[in-house]
């Protein structure tokens, strides 16, 4: 593991309450639980900005002729589109 930086942080009194509130009944120290929360947060933000980088780089004209095209199969059950969708351009 790197060194730990070590941070001051100011929490209003409420957060830090239910930080010492949950850490306790998970068993473990309040900055295992704040530190554990930070780094679901940032995975969640990373997540979303790959995928936003993703969707930025689809080429919607070839997915469109690509799935206009004759042949395949039918739509299986489950998969249909809601009623009343509309793809929104970008």
């Amino acid at each position: 593991m790197n060194k730990p930086a070590v941070i001051q942080l100011r929490l209003p009194r409420s957060v830090k309450d239910g930080v010492e509130r949950w850490a306790k009944l998970d068993g473990t120290s309040m900055n295992q639980l704040i530190a554990s929360a930070v780094a679901e947060k940032l995975s969640a933000l990373e997540t979303a900005d790959f995928f936003e980088r993703r969707a930025n780089q689809a080429d919607l004209a070839a997915f469109d002729r690509i799935f206009d095209r004759a042949g395949g199969t039918d739509t299986r059950e489950g998969d249909e589109l809601p009623k009343g969708y509309r793809r929104t351009g970008r």
